[in-house]
């Protein structure tokens, strides 16, 4: 269900990376910007390409941005 009451943010986690720091990211972003996983890829040098989506929500004010 793709549209215009889905927003996306894209996120790069680079090589060296470890799966805990990455599992962590994400959980910040679930937690507190209620995002959630659409994609990730992983690359052979160890990065990562990240895609989260949320539904937007009319009046509320969530964080477009978490720093990762």
């Amino acid at each position: 269900m793709d549209g215009p009451d889905l927003e996306y943010q894209r996120l790069y986690l680079p090589p060296g990376t470890t799966r805990g720091v990455a599992t962590e990211v994400l959980t910040l972003h679930a937690q507190y910007g209620d995002w959630e996983l659409d994609r990730l890829r992983l690359f052979p040098d160890g990065s990562r390409r990240v895609v989260l989506r949320r539904r937007r929500r009319r009046g509320a004010y969530l964080p477009s941005y978490l720093p990762s």
